[in-house]
């Protein structure tokens, strides 16, 4: 009897929560996915909080908050958001000079300029950023994935080395076996096991700061609302607000590929304005996406909803405050050992083997190149990705300066000789910079003409440089027409000819 297979869902089915809740495979996938991102969180969080200077119950509570917030009103399913070190790094100097109150005020600005910021269409922009950038992107975050994990293995007894190999192994073996239950929480399950039956004496979870014994509770933040507060928290809080969205919004995309699905950016933008306004009023430091645990929810786990990131705030709550005990016995090593696993399968191998290389122009690889050193020199990803987005927009207008081409040609009309030269090519900055050293202002007759059907002015350095090729031939002498501009280029040259001091 023949065997009715149930077609494949399309990718965007899968993210459905009505159609999860319904699939026990699938609700078991996003429920144990959340599980392990909720245990990957706890030391990272703890961390970052110990980077801003403040309790780890701060940082705790801000991925608590994020996360479940952002499920909500977030516009990328299976996306993690949590207290983050980008932001930790940008707030830290505030905390320090200001304290608590200050830090929660400027937590609770900062939402309020990416709800504007998202509203006014910032996501828009993402379309600037070039593939070579997102690659030095992703590059770089495997890199500081791997490199925060190095601390975890110096100046530690033996025992973690074996304990960490072993969960290697688990975490790249077991996949291949089965892919039931996460290969991550098999490993932190199982080397939690062996390190307290053994009474194995290793670094553990608690070993990084207590952990909270209650529930987050409303906070509205003690300080005076007058002009000089604003001026202390608005430079960061803009920042802040600037930083969580750049990498919000590069994770996002990130998981649109991984997934090959779209995701309303503009509805991630305000949403992340959302969660940090909602984490502020409870306290907490802020956040934005987290690629490293977004990693471990989708391509370690499988997830692809909305459930597996609410889920991963809520076993954070209940592992922290009600198993906190449970929680602290897990050994770093098992953790080190799955984010060394996500920093692998980040990491794009393609992008740096010999024949990609060898068939990319060296622009694209300077551009990838410049934003990895960058980032991981800098251990900022908005920095990193600013001056990658910069070089590449310095080689592409090297590149498009030299497509511009002039030809000459010399007839006669009515007996009297005339030259002709045809500019092709988009004119701007870079380009019309030279174009005014491609004529024989000498030796040209007396009546020149200047072909433009093939080209379009972009800007006022343009019109600039034909008001200096005019006004030089003028000099010489000598009649200049310009012909053949199309309708765009020669609105632009009526309203700013002769008005930019060209020749003066």
């Amino acid at each position: 009897m023949a065997t009715i297979t149930a077609p494949a869902l399309a990718p965007e089915q899968l993210q459905s929560v009505r159609g999860t809740l319904r699939s026990p495979r699938r609700l078991k996938t996003e429920v144990l996915g959340g599980l392990v991102v909720a245990l990957a969180l706890i030391p990272e969080a703890i961390a970052f909080s110990i980077i801003a200077g403040v309790d780890p119950r701060i940082g705790l509570f801000a991925s608590f908050t994020m996360a479940v917030t952002i499920a909500f009103v977030g516009g990328r399913p299976a996306m993690i958001s949590a207290a983050t070190g980008a932001v930790a790094l940008v707030i830290a100097p505030l905390v320090k000079s200001h304290g608590l109150d200050y830090l929660v005020a400027a937590v609770i600005l900062a939402g309020v300029f990416q709800i504007v910021l998202g509203l006014s269409g910032v996501a828009k922009l993402m379309r600037f950023i070039p593939r070579s950038v997102m690659v030095g992107f992703v590059n770089a975050l495997a890199i500081l994935i791997f490199m925060s994990q190095v601390p975890e293995l110096l100046g530690v007894p033996w025992l973690v080395y074996p304990l960490t190999a072993a969960g290697l192994l688990i975490v790249f073996g077991l996949p291949k076996l089965t892919k039931a239950v996460p290969a991550p929480l098999v490993a932190i399950v199982a080397l939690t096991l062996v390190t307290v039956l053994a009474a194995v004496a290793v670094p553990t979870v608690g070993d990084k700061g207590a952990l909270p014994d209650s529930l987050p509770s409303l906070f509205v933040p003690n300080v005076p609302f007058t002009l000089e507060t604003l001026q202390i928290i608005f430079p960061f809080a803009l920042a802040m607000a600037f930083v969580g969205l750049l990498e919000s919004l590069m994770t996002a995309k990130l998981v649109d590929d991984i997934t090959d699905t779209r995701s309303p950016k503009t509805r991630e933008a305000w949403g992340q304005g959302v969660a940090n306004i909602v984490t502020g009023f409870f306290g907490g430091m802020g956040g934005c996406a987290m690629i490293g645990q977004t990693m471990i929810n989708v391509k370690a786990s499988g997830a692809r909803t909305r459930i597996s990131t609410f889920l991963a705030g809520v076993f954070l709550l209940i592992l922290v405050v009600a198993l906190g005990d449970i929680v602290s016995l897990i050994p770093m090593g098992a953790l080190v050992a799955v984010m060394i696993f996500v920093s692998v399968a980040t990491f794009d191998w393609h992008s740096i083997r010999p024949s990609t290389l060898k068939a990319l122009p060296k622009s694209e690889t300077l551009v990838m190149v410049s934003t990895v050193v960058v980032t991981v020199a800098t251990h900022n990803l908005a920095i990193g990705v600013g001056v990658g987005v910069l070089v590449a927009m310095v080689m592409f207008a090297r590149r498009v300066a030299h497509f511009v081409t002039v030809d000459r040609t010399v007839t006669e009309v009515d007996g009297v000789p005339v030259a002709t030269y045809k500019v092709d090519g988009e004119l701007f900055f870079a380009s019309s910079n030279d174009l005014y050293t491609q004529f024989e202002y000498a030796l040209d007759p007396e009546r020149v003409v200047i072909d433009m059907h093939t080209s379009h002015l972009w800007d006022a350095s343009t019109i600039a440089a034909l008001d200096a090729i005019t006004e030089k031939y003028r000099r010489h002498g000598k009649a200049v027409d310009v012909v053949g501009l199309n309708d765009a280029s020669l609105l632009m040259r009526e309203r700013l000819a002769g008005k930019l001091g060209a020749g003066e």
